[in-house]
This record gives structure tokens, sequence and C-alpha cells, in this order.
């Protein structure tokens, strides 16, 4: 969550049509070796619904703090309209927040006492369709109700250009639905970092897209699906006219050096072609490369399990704030999946985390079964670790260790979730959402678990990974209990089993 910033420049009165944010030559790095944007420039116009995309760890929330005044360029200026105020939705709620009370929560969004903040509250909790009292702690709030806190944060300061990074995760349907409608009649300016295409194009009117590779902005106007379309052709175009400039260069180098090789008037011949050469390749277009799609990978079920993996015979569902037990029968084995389903604030992840703890009532889990547990929030990892030993502490506690092979092994699960050698020496707490979800895959295949437990395992996922995420969990052959508000997602996997916590 931010605090409300003012951030002012020597900007002229400005019309409806006019910037009222600029970035000039602007480049930022986190230290030498994790630069993020170089010389960007790019703008936003009074009235704008923009996306902003890139691939993961490409510095998309970076961009927002610099907007904000969080961060500050090395080089290169950012120029915002006078008296602008600015706010984020952030992903997620930090964890030094969770203990906070409702109203406490919503204090800490301004620098100065505010005498009139319970009707804010009030206002802002009615827009984003929440109704809880200003009592209750973050931490008891779902996923879903905590996206909802993010964006009502966010608007309980009134800002004139909204941030919002990934606004959708843990949303379920009828959430998703309620903020693209306010979204859609939204009359200030906002920009929204998201993977979900349907989501963007109903609202926004234009695309930035960082670029990992070369660290610049490329902005387009128009309807979002069809930017998309377009940057995919032109891509398509590039590539094919570097295809033929180097097959060109290729063959022109070839006979340069065999002209070269005759002597007399032939090595002229032979200089001429080499300064056509050198023309030709300034031609070659400096081709924004795509995304990098995670490799197909396998998650190994434990080897010595057999039949019956769990035995649930009752659950806790949340009734107007309030716990109620359930009698439910369920029963999974091995290669048998679970779709745990419901409204946001039911009691889902309650419910997969006392599972994965085993502290549920009215379960049993086989013993000696390993339980995999990709929590929404990420919360099973430690922030402290470099990724390298978040993956070799799961090594050590379920192999007989070979450090030659673990090494090894390590290093290729990891290069296929995209984690280079720099990652692996980088704290998961300084790793994007994103990759923190790449990282928790990659430590369940090395875990080899018999009962997995996915709490929105799409959620800050680059969207060229899901299909490849997909075909992993439905070639898995242990057990499997999967929570997912992504309709696209769930019916790429077979499903054995429904428990609706709404209908029970």
């Amino acid at each position: 969550m931010e605090k409300i910033l003012k951030l002012r420049y020597p900007f002229t009165a400005m019309s409806q049509d006019e910037v009222i944010a600029r970035f000039n030559k602007v480049s930022f790095e986190y230290g030498h070796n994790k630069p993020i944007l170089n010389e960007a420039d790019f703008s936003i116009r009074r009235g704008a619904k923009i996306a902003l995309m890139g691939q993961n760890g490409a510095g998309k929330s970076t961009i927002f703090q610099l907007i904000t005044g969080t961060l500050r360029p090395e080089s290169g200026t950012i120029s915002i309209a006078d008296n602008l105020t600015v706010a984020t939705a952030k992903q997620v709620i930090p964890r030094d927040q969770m203990q906070l009370t409702l109203l406490e929560f919503f204090k800490k969004c301004f620098n100065e006492k505010i005498y009139d903040i319970d009707p804010r509250i009030d206002k802002v909790l009615d827009l984003v369709n929440l109704n809880a009292p200003k009592n209750r702690i973050i931490k008891s709030f779902s996923g879903g109700q905590q996206a909802r806190l993010l964006l009502a944060s966010a608007l309980i300061q009134n800002p004139d250009l909204l941030l919002l990074d990934e606004p959708t995760n843990n949303l379920d349907k009828s959430g998703i639905a309620h903020l693209t409608k306010f979204l859609t009649d939204y009359k200030k300016n906002c920009v929204v970092i998201s993977h979900d295409s349907e989501f963007l194009n109903a609202f926004t009117q234009g695309v930035l897209y960082l670029d990992v590779f070369s660290r610049k902005v490329e902005q387009y106007v128009g309807n979002y699906l069809s930017l998309v379309e377009e940057i995919k052709v032109r891509l398509e175009r590039e590539r094919k006219k570097n295809v033929m400039l180097e097959k060109d260069i290729a063959n022109r180098k070839e006979q340069a050096s065999f002209f070269a090789q005759k002597g007399g008037h032939m090595r002229d011949v032979a200089r001429k072609m080499r300064e056509k050469i050198e023309g030709l390749e300034e031609e070659v277009v400096d081709v924004r490369r795509e995304d990098k799609t995670i490799r197909n990978f396998f998650i190994p079920c434990q080897e010595d399990i057999s039949g019956q993996i769990l035995d649930l015979k009752s659950v806790s569902v949340i009734k107007n704030h309030k716990p109620v037990n359930k009698k439910v029968a369920i029963i999974l084995k091995k290669n048998e999946r679970l779709l745990l389903s419901g409204p946001n604030g039911i009691g889902k992840t309650t419910l997969l985390e006392k599972l994965a703890t085993g502290h549920a009532k009215g379960e049993n889990i086989t013993k000696g079964v390993r339980v995999g547990y990709y929590r929404q929030d990420f919360s099973t990892l430690n922030f402290e670790d470099t990724v390298y030993d978040s993956l070799a502490l799961i090594i050590k506690e379920n192999e007989a260790i070979d450090w030659n092979m673990t090494k090894e092994k390590l290093r290729s699960i990891a290069a296929g979730f995209l984690i280079d050698e720099h990652l692996l020496r980088t704290k998961i707490g300084s790793l994007s959402e994103g990759q923190k979800g790449l990282v928790s895959f990659a430590r369940l295949v090395l875990q080899k678990p018999g009962l997995l437990i996915l709490d929105e395992p799409t959620n800050h996922i680059n969207f060229r990974h899901v299909p490849v995420i997909a075909s992993a969990l439905d070639k898995y052959t242990g057990a499997m209990i999967l929570v997912s508000h992504v309709p696209e997602f769930v019916k790429q996997i077979r499903i054995d089993k429904i428990l609706d916590l709404e209908k029970i």
C-alpha cells in the first residue's frame, strides 16, 4: 500500500488531452547487475486507461514506484503534473501489516490524521463490494478479500492517477466482474498491470510494453487485444526480414572471402562487397524478443505410497464472518483430483492451510505422505534464503545427498523455470511475485509430493507459462487438491471430484 503522494513539477495548465506524466530517457537499475530501464520514454495523457505489460521480473512494479517517487531514476527525468495525486494498489498486502485491524490498515494510507476516516472507509468498502467490521484483523481476510482491500486502500486516497498491480489475483468471477465495471465507469486515470487479457480488453485504451531485453518501453494506442495482435504481426515481419538479411549477408561474406583470395582487381571487388555487407548489417532490425516460456516439466509423485491418501469428514466454512462446521465425505486416492470451489471469503485458503499443516479437524492424511503446498501468498518460502538455498533445502529433506549430482540437478530444474545463475544467488524476497511462483513450482518438482495442495497457482504467472503448468498438473499421478478462480486453467486439468463450500 502506498501513501498518497503529491509530486510537484513546473507544468503549464493542461487541457483534457495533455500529458500528466512523462518519462524522458529514464534509466534505472538495482545495483550494477540488475538494470531495469535504459533511456525509457513514454507518456500518460489525462483520462487514459492503460495496460502495462512485460515479462515476469521485467520491472513493471518498479515503473509504478518510479511514478510515485518511491524510487528515483539513475538518469533522465520523470515529470508529474502539478498537484497530481497518485496511489497504488499493490499485488499483495505487506507482511508487516497482516496483524493490523481494518481501521489501522486504512489509517496507514495517510501521512496525517484523517478525522472523517470512518465514513471514508465505509464508502470505499462499498465501492469494492466488501462488508466487514473495522476491528477485523487483515490476516483473517481471504486472498480475494485482501485484493479488494488493496483496491480500497488506493481509492480512499481519491487519487488522480490510480496504479493497479495484478488487481484480479485471487478474485472470484463476481469480484472480477465488479472490478471491471468499476474501472469501465472510472472517470480518472489508471494504469493496470495484469495477465488477464479479457479483463484488460474491457476498459483499457492503450498499452505500455516494457521489454526485459532492451529495457525500453514501447507505447501503443488502441484496443488491447488488437494491439497484442499488432505487436505479434510486427515481430513476425521483423523476424522474417532479419532472416533474409542474415542469409544475404552470409552469402556475400562467403563471396567476398573468395574474391579476396584471387588477388588483383578482385580484391577491389571484395572490398566493395564488404562495404555493402556493412550497410546490410545496419539494416538488421533489433527485434524485440518475446517472453521466454518455461520448459515442459513433470512433478514426480512420491514412490512409496498407494491407495487412500486423504479422508476428509468435515470442513469449516465462513458465514457472516463466523466459522461453521459442515460434514462432508471426501476420500482422495492416488491419482485423484479434488477441485475446491466457492466465493471469496468462504474459507478455501484457510482449509488448505490446515490440511497442509495437519491442523484441520475431520481430516486424516495417510502417515508418511509428503505434502507439497503451493500457497497463494508464498509464505512457505523463506524470503531471506537465496533461491539456491531454498531449492537445496528441499533436496536435503527428501534425498540421500550426492552433492555433485544435486548441484547439477538443481541447476537443470531451475533453468527450466527461467531461473539463471543470477537469480539463484538472489534472495527470494527480492524476486517479483511471478518469479516466486516459478521458484515454488521448482520446489514441488524437487520435493516429489504424494499429496499436492495448490492455492491459486496461476496468480502473478505470465500467461505463456499457464498451459505448461496445466499440463504438468494434469500428468501428476499423486492426489491433488486445487483452488483456482480461472476456468480456462481448470478446464485443462482432469478433475475427479468437486467440493463447493457454498453449497454444503
